[in-house]
């Protein structure tokens, strides 16, 4: 079996890929953790054939950093990089640091295991260049709420979105919570994944 870490500081999307990387499949999971920080301790430790790890981990450690630890440490690891946002610099970015492959989260979990077995014969797969996220005239929001909407799906904090629109980080922060509570959705990657993937948010 071909050993597995996940490194994603979304529990659920942890649960689901661990669910799908097993012996059934041919993998085993030998760690499952929130942040890309623990990553090359994990490798030295584990010794995983592959590394899936999300962009933006817990703590704020970036997958990104790790990509480029654990191809200099531990070169026979093959990484696949994963990200919920649609920033267009992240996928061109992993390939130049070479990560092995790039997969957006709106994709089914079966296709991650299709995109790893790929990569463990020797392939490398990364979507087609994406243009900057536009905004779609099907969204539930309206006014300044697009513009942070359209803000949150380029991956930026609060505090960068403030900048960007002349706002405080606390009525960006209030603005997301009244977003949440107009869509139903519980969290702010919740939010970023339905816009996109209902086409809240589009691609220009």
């Amino acid at each position: 079996m071909k050993k597995v870490l996940i490194v994603d500081d979304q529990e659920s999307m942890r649960r689901a890929l661990e669910q799908e990387f097993c012996p059934g499949n041919g993998f085993e999971v030998v760690g499952s953790i929130a942040s890309s920080a623990d990553a090359d301790l994990f490798c030295f430790k584990f010794s995983p054939e592959l590394v899936i790890t999300d962009v933006s981990t817990a703590g704020g450690a970036s997958g990104l950093d790790a990509v480029a630890i654990i191809r200099e440490r531990y070169p026979a690891i093959k990484i696949i990089v994963t990200s919920g946002f649609d920033e267009v610099t992240n996928a061109p970015r992993a390939k130049e640091l070479g990560a092995h492959a790039f997969i957006y989260k709106s994709k089914s979990i079966e296709y991650f295991v299709k995109v790893a077995a790929r990569v463990l014969s020797g392939e490398t797969v990364f979507p087609e260049t994406r243009k900057t996220p536009a905004i779609s005239s099907d969204t539930p929001f309206i006014g300044s709420e697009l513009e942070v909407l359209q803000l949150l799906c380029r991956h930026m904090t609060s505090k960068e979105i403030g900048k960007e629109l002349c706002l405080s980080e606390d009525e960006v922060d209030r603005m997301k919570s009244d977003m949440l509570a107009k869509s139903g959705l519980e969290t702010v990657f919740d939010l970023v994944f339905q816009a996109l993937s209902a086409g809240w948010i589009s691609q220009g």
